[in-house]
This record gives C-alpha cells, structure tokens and sequence, in this order.
C-alpha cells in the first residue's frame, strides 16, 4: 500500500479538476459525491499505509516521483516521504477533512457557488497533502504556498462582500511576510547542506554542535514561516479575521490543514530545532505570550466564531510552548486531539448559526439547548476537551505539554496554567450564553429554530466521540498507559530525543500538577456558570461604556489599530507617493512627453506628404529663397 502513497494527494486533485470543470453543468448531488469520495479514498489509501507503516520494521519510506529541478549543483526530485509522523498527519488531514466535506452538503447546499466552493476545499487538501508528504523542503514549500492560495480564495468565498474580501487580502499578505522567512531558509539550508532533502540535511545536522550559528539562523527563519501560517506573534491577526469565511472554511482551517502546518514542519525538523537553543526559547516565549494574549482577548468577544478562532491563537500558542521546551510529541499530540474538538466546536458553531438565521452574536443567543440537542451536548464535549477536563482528550496532550513545561521552566508553568483557566472560562461563558437561559433573538428566528439535517449532526457525533476518546492515544504511564503515540513517533524524534533530556517528574509531581491543572479549570467553568447563568448576565453592547481591561480586551488590545497606524498608512503614503510623483509625474511623465514631441514631430512630416499641391509650392518657393539667401551669403 505505501507504494500507492501518490493516489493520497491525487485523489483531491482529481475532485477539484472535475467539480471545477464541470461546476456550470454538474448537478448538485453529484458534485457533492465527487467532492466527499475524493477524500475518503484519500483516507482509505492513508489508513491502509499507517496500518501497513505499523505493521513493518521500516521506519521511513522515500518515494521518488521524477526529477524536477536540475541546475548546477542543485538537484531536487518531486518525492514523497512516508513515516510514523506524515502517515498520521495523512490521516488527520483526510479523515477530518472528509468529515468537514460530508458537513459541507448540508451547510452550503443552497449557495450558488456550491461547485466551486467543493472544488476548492479538495485543492486545500491536495496541498495540504502535498505539504506533509514531501521529501524536501521546496516540495514541502510548494504544499505551504497551495494551503495559502487556497485559503485566500476560501476566506474570500463571498467576495461580494467587502469585509470578507479584506479579510482574505489580509491573510493572503501575512502569510507571504512569514513565508519570505521560510524561503530564505530554503536557501540557506542549500548553501550549507548542499541539498533540501530532509534525510540529508537531517543526517548532517546531527553532526554540529549545538548552538552553531547557521543552525541558529535558519531554524529562527523557519519559525518566522511558522508564525504566519500557523498565527502566532506578530502574524496572528489573520486568523480571526479568516471566520469571514463560510464555516466548513473556518474548520479546515482552523483544525486540519493550514495552522498546523507550522508546527508541522517544526516538528519534522525537530533535529535542527535541537540543536539551536536559542531559538527553542524564542519559539517557548513566542508560543507562550501568544497564548495568554489570545485567551485574554477570548473572554470577551460577543461572536461565537471569533471566540473560537482566538481560542484556535492561543491552543497554537501552547502547541508551540511544548515545541520549544522540546515535547515534541506532546505538541503533536495536541494537534491531533485539537483537530478533533476544534472542527466539532466550529461546525457547531455552524449548527447554531444555521439555526439563528445566520446570527452569529452570543448576545442575542441563549435558551437553544432543548431546540439544539445534538448541537449542544456535541459542543458541550468539545468544550469539556479544549478545557483540559479528563478524561476528554484536551486533558491528556495538553497536560503532557505543561509537564514539559514545568520541568523546564516554573514560570512559563504558571503562566500557562492560567492560560487553561483562561480557557476554560471563555469556552464555557460561550456554551452557556448559546445554550442556556431564555431566548434573546427575535420572534421570527425562535419561530425558526430547528436542529441542523444528519449531513450536519452526524460529523458532530463522529468528532464529539473522537473528542471524548482521542486522549488513548497517549494515556501517561502515571495513569496507567503506555503512551502508544509517544513510542509510535519514537524513530522520528530519535535523534532529538539522543541530544535530549527525557521527562524526569516524581508521579507525586504528577499527580500535583494534573490536580492543579484540572482543578483551575473546573473553578473557571463554575465562575462562569455563576456569573452567565445564575446571574444571567449577559455582555454589554459595543457601544456601553466598559472598564480599562475589559475595553482592551474587548478591542483586541487595539492591535489591529496598531499595525494600521504603523504599518498599513506609512505604507499607503509612500504608495501614493510613488504613485503620484514618480510614477505619474516622473516616469509617465518623460514616456508620456517623448511620445507626445514623437507625434507632434510626426503631424509636422506628414504634411510633406499629404498631397497638397499648393503647400508644396510654398514648399518649393521657399527652398529656393532660402537658396538664394545662402548665396548672397556666400558671396
């Protein structure tokens, strides 16, 4: 079966070829066939490799397609590479992906773009596909490149509407800053490896000393790729504002594919990563300020998808933290366990506006959970996980990585223990102003309310139970387990692992931590079932005064402002300026001014041959006056 690795991507090509084609003619029903059995053969093909990969004593599988680029000393094969850590990305990407397509019938079924919105959402996958399966670093670019096409054309779906078309702008142009970083960093690992393969560079990496400068440059230039495609500080600001596309959009997104390609690929190229300790304490700092900065803004937000999408910030944020305290594995197992409850909590999300009538404020919300079974104790389980509650998932990956970080740092611990508190907080604030008290929209929505059809409700069962049960994966040896997860990614970190220091807590501290942990988020869920359902307290309006702190929150620390004032009208000015003056003034100026004396001089020509016999007379007289002047002259 790993011999067929290349029908995992080919699969979702072929949905977008054929549902692009035929998107004016192809009817509905069809187009959604195409579009959904396109990835589930993509995962049929994928589980049948993890299974076949766990089965063999191989740990690595390289797969040469055929030569792509030759010039010089560069020579780059288009191959794939198959092992323990892209057969489950494979099998994340297209079994969650799969579930977000089969979503996707009931959610946009009556749009008029239905066609090319599953054309697109196939492309997003075959990059995304193509971006975990490649060998190198420049197919791997190739695939982070696609994933930021496609979700510019995604977030942008709606490009009637000018905000949504901003939004999709604005992700576009933030990605291509941290991509400038990764590109560099393409380039150097060539200048100094020799090569972009990952085995080699890998291979040669391992033979450095650690804290070597290069090593250092290229990996804090590879994080800034990661920043941008993955939202952290300063490239974050993309990613709330991407909600402004459809909600299948904002699940793949936000669960399967483009933000976890930065983590992704940090955590393929664990070894170099290693080695430069300086930029592993960027990476901690940056994963962990980006954390609680986004979970300070969550609490207050009014929309339901954007306190889903601050909530998508800061669980990168803590994925990161455990990238740069060196749990790898404890960071990829979040982004397993968070790519099920993330893409349960956003199609909810979905559910609930589809019932409101496209209502997406928590204000206007309330009372929906005997109208929403399936949509409330779906999410509620969502909730529960991304809460860090056992035994839902969240709790097992997100306390390994806090583990971690207690080791390593006491500080950063306790920082991001109140960074879970955070959480627990606005998720259940969230469920609570949605789900309970009484109905605070309008007679006509109460009127309409109704569960979402099975093509919407039966993703959300399958992600609530992968939710609840995703955590087995990796239950500690400190309760019990073995940590299959742990010994699975074991070959792809060995090398990581051999520089390393193992995780090295007494259980008692173990026990403490998980105590402490689990402890603070069940008091944050209470605080705000006190304050938004005891009390029914229900958030001011945007325009009601509010307090210093909740008045930066609610504005997102006024960030967005900042990179306006800063950033964007500096840039509009000299823009214009250019525009204006040396563009209009200067350059069309001179093309302008030559082109303008060219015709000039040419009207004045044309007259010596336009056939005017009384001209050319004149013409002829005055030749000869003026030949006989020059005589006179002479003379």
């Amino acid at each position: 079966m790993i011999n067929l690795v290349w029908l995992v991507p080919l699969f979702p090509l072929l949905g977008f070829l054929i549902n692009g084609i035929g998107r004016n003619f192809l009817p509905k029903s069809i187009v959604g066939l195409i579009g959904c059995l396109a990835v589930l053969l993509s995962f049929g093909v994928s589980a049948g490799i993890f299974y076949e990969l766990s089965e063999s004593s191989a740990t690595s599988y390289h797969q040469p397609l055929f030569s792509w680029i030759n010039a010089g000393n560069l020579s780059i094969a288009f191959a794939f590479q198959v092992d323990h850590l892209s057969s489950l990305m494979m099998l994340v990407v297209t079994g969650v992906g799969f579930l977000i397509h089969i979503y996707s019938i009931g959610y946009m079924h009556n749009d008029k773009g239905y066609a090319k919105f599953f054309s697109y959402l196939n492309l997003f996958i075959f990059f995304m596909l193509l971006l975990v399966l490649g060998s190198n670093y420049v197919v791997m670019f190739i695939g982070w490149e696609g994933v930021g096409l496609c979700s510019y054309l995604l977030i942008g779906f709606w490009y009637k509407n000018d905000s949504y078309s901003s939004a999709a702008r604005k992700a576009f142009v933030m990605n291509r800053i941290g991509d400038l970083g990764f590109l560099i960093a393409v380039f150097l690992i060539f200048r100094y490896f020799g090569s972009v393969e990952f085995g080699d560079v890998f291979a040669k990496a391992a033979l450095m000393p650690a804290g070597a400068p290069v090593l250092v440059l290229i990996t804090l230039l590879l994080f800034v790729g990661a920043t941008g495609k993955s939202a952290q500080i300063p490239l974050f600001t993309w990613l709330p504002d991407a909600m402004a596309g459809p909600t299948p959009v904002s699940a793949l997104i936000h669960a399967a594919t483009m933000v976890t390609a930065g983590i992704y690929m940090i955590a393929r190229s664990n070894i170099l990563f290693t080695l430069s300790p300086v930029t592993m304490d960027v990476v901690a700092i940056i994963g962990l300020a980006t954390a609680i900065l986004a979970a300070t803004i969550a609490i207050t937000q009014t929309d339901i998808k954007k306190v889903l999408a601050y909530s998508t910030v800061s669980q990168l944020g803590y994925m990161f933290l455990g990238l740069g305290v060196g749990a790898y594995t404890g960071a990829f197992f979040h982004v397993i366990t968070h790519a099920f409850f993330k893409a349960l909590l956003f199609l909810g999300a979905g559910s609930v506006i589809h019932a409101m009538s496209n209502e997406q404020d928590l204000r206007l919300m309330g009372g929906l959970r005997k109208k929403l079974p399936v949509t409330f104790f779906t999410m509620l389980a969502g909730t529960i996980a991304i809460s860090g509650i056992p035994p839902f998932s969240g709790f097992f990956s997100k306390d390994e990585i806090l583990a971690h970080v207690y080791e390593h740092n006491k500080i950063f611990w306790i920082i991001g223990v109140i960074g879970a508190m955070l959480t627990s907080f606005y998720m259940f604030r969230m469920v609570y102003l949605t789900f309970y008290g009484k109905f605070r929209g309008t007679h006509e929505q109460e009127h309409h309310l109704h569960e979402s059809p099975p093509s919407m409700t039966i993703p959300l069962i399958v992600l609530a139970v992968l939710s609840v049960v995703g955590g087995v994966i990796g239950i500690p040896e400190v309760l019990g387990g073995h940590h299959w997860l742990a010994g699975y990614l074991a070959p792809v970190f060995a090398m990581s692992t051999a520089k390393g220091t193992a995780l090295a807590l007494e259980h008692s501290t173990e026990y403490l931590l998980m105590a402490v942990s689990v402890g603070g988020a069940i008091i944050a869920a209470v605080i705000a079932y006190v304050k938004y359902v005891a009390k029914r307290h229900v958030p001011a309006s945007d325009h009601a005064e509010r307090g210093i702190l909740a008045r930066i929150s609610y504005n997102k620390y006024y960030i967005d402002e900042i990179y306006n004032a800063v950033v964007t009208k500096p840039l509009d000015f000299l823009s214009g300026f250019f525009y204006k003056i040396i563009d209009k003034a200067a350059i069309d100026g001179i093309v302008n001014g030559l082109g303008k004396a060219t015709s000039l001089a040419g009207r004045g020509l044309r007259l010596l041959q336009a056939g005017n016999i009384g001209f050319y007379l004149f013409m002829m007289v005055a030749g000869i006056i003026a030949l006989l002047l020059y005589g006179f002259y002479k003379i």
